[in-house]
Order: C-alpha cells, then sequence, then structure tokens
C-alpha cells in the first residue's frame, strides 16, 4: 500500500555540488559516479527505467532535470507510470546567482525552466522554486 518513487535516471552531475556542499556531504574518497549514470549514456536510462517499473516502481525520476529534458522525453514516452523531475540544486544556484547580479529576469527564466521541464514530459517536478512558482501560477 506504499507508492514508490525510483531514481531510474540519476546521473552523475556537477549540478549537485551546492546541496553537497551546504550538507558536507561531498564523497570523502572516491566519487558518486559508480552508481550514478554517464551523463553521456542515454540508452541505459531507457534500460534502468524499464527495470524500475518491472520491479514495481510506481514513479519514475530524472535527476537532474536541465541538462536531461531529452531523457525526460524519451522515458514518457516509453511508460505508462508518472515521470518525475528533481530540479537540483545546482539548477537553483545557477539561476539564482544570475539573478542577483542583474544578468536575467529571475522570475521569468524560473517560469521558462519549469515550462521546459513539463514540456518535455514531467509529470512531476521537484524544485527548490516550487514555493515561488506556486506564488506566480496562483
Amino acid at each position: 500500500d506504499t507508492g514508490i518513487m525510483s531514481y531510474s535516471a540519476k546521473y552523475a552531475s556537477a549540478f549537485y555540488g551546492p546541496f553537497r556542499d551546504a550538507l558536507d556531504s561531498a564523497p570523502g574518497f572516491g566519487d558518486k559516479k559508480t552508481y550514478q549514470m554517464d551523463p553521456a549514456n542515454r540508452s541505459e536510462a531507457i534500460k534502468e527505467t524499464l527495470m524500475d517499473i518491472d520491479e514495481g516502481a510506481d514513479i519514475v525520476m530524472v535527476k537532474p532535470g536541465l541538462c536531461y529534458l531529452d531523457i525526460v522525453r524519451e522515458i514518457k514516452n516509453e511508460v505508462d507510470v508518472p515521470v518525475s523531475v528533481y530540479q537540483v540544486s545546482g539548477e537553483y544556484a545557477m539561476l539564482k546567482g544570475a539573478a542577483e547580479r542583474g544578468w536575467h529576469n529571475h522570475d521569468a527564466v524560473m517560469m521558462e525552466q519549469v515550462t521546459a521541464i513539463k514540456r518535455a514530459g514531467a509529470d512531476l517536478i521537484a524544485s527548490y522554486f516550487a514555493k515561488d512558482v506556486v506564488k506566480l501560477i496562483s
């Protein structure tokens, strides 16, 4: 009676940095690439996602989001379960930092990013921007 969301396509990404730094959780030795996907590998994402569904996943996730919109779309085209995207801390920090420097309009770029994730096929979006997005669309 418990729903299962699988991190089906979790890529080895530099965009995790701010979260790891905030928690001081960067690996003490080695790296996490041994259990995260190679960013250049498209077929593994589909294969792992289908295996997760076969093993009982109710929702599948792609993490991070923006650099993997093609993967989101491909997974969405292949599966009959909801597809979730985790817009991670580096994606958040990149937008915030540029907006603080006056390089772009924060809210417009934030909404464009979330819209792109949704348009790619995400049924659910986990984002550090969640409260800001809700305020703008309410």
